[in-house]
């Protein structure tokens, strides 16, 4: 089993990664509503992947993603944005975001990205 942590002020959004994900190698291993949650929590869990959202109450997903890989610069994270320009995702690559998933995304959205990501392509 794969095991995820989801990075997202959205509950609505883990219940939907979570329910993508059902019957799939990926589990939900930790869910974080916030940055400063998540920097705090992915010592103690270190998970295969974490999903980020860019906007968030606090110190947002570009911010966290900074950090966490200057923490643990084997980290891999796929950003999640519905609002997001070419600059920002530029600027999430240029951190060290291995991917960047447009929200809403379906199964087979998510699915690519997190085997994409995970298998090192």
């Amino acid at each position: 089993m794969k095991r995820i942590m989801v990075v997202d002020d959205s509950q609505i959004l883990e219940t939907d990664v979570r329910r993508l994900l059902e019957g799939t190698e990926y589990e939900i291993v930790c869910y974080c509503q916030n940055g400063e949650t998540a920097l705090a929590m992915y010592g103690d869990v270190l998970p295969d992947l974490v999903t980020m959202d860019i906007i968030m109450p606090g110190i947002d997903g570009l911010e966290t993603a900074r950090t966490l890989l200057r923490r643990h610069p084997d980290a891999k994270i796929v950003m999640m944005s519905s609002l997001a320009y070419g600059d920002t995702i530029e600027e999430a690559r240029s951190i060290g975001a291995k991917d960047f998933i447009f929200k809403p995304f379906n199964q087979e959205h998510l699915l690519t990205s997190l085997e994409r990501v995970l298998s090192g392509v």
